[in-house]
C-alpha cells in the first residue's frame, strides 16, 4: 500500500491483518452477537466476500471469503 493510503482507517496501524474464512456472512452474525466492532458493510466481489472489524488492539482485520473456495 502507498504510505499515504487510508485503507487501514480508522486503525492507527501501518499494516492490517487477512484472514481467509468460511461462511462470513454466519461468521459476521457471530462477531455482532459478541460486540466485535465491524467496520463498515460486507462486499461481495467476483473473487469472493470482503468485511473488516478492529481487534482488541484496535487494529482492523479483513475478513475473506474466497468465492467457490474452502479455507478447510
Amino acid at each position: 500500500m502507498a504510505e499515504d493510503t487510508d485503507y487501514y482507517h480508522p486503525s492507527k496501524s501501518e499494516f492490517m491483518i487477512n484472514y481467509r474464512v468460511d461462511n462470513l456472512e454466519a461468521l459476521l452474525l457471530e462477531l455482532k452477537r459478541n460486540k466485535v466492532k465491524i467496520i463498515g458493510e460486507m462486499q461481495e466481489f467476483d473473487y469472493g466476500k470482503f468485511a473488516w472489524v478492529i481487534d482488541p488492539d484496535g487494529r482492523k482485520v479483513e475478513l475473506w471469503e474466497p468465492k467457490g473456495e474452502s479455507t478447510l
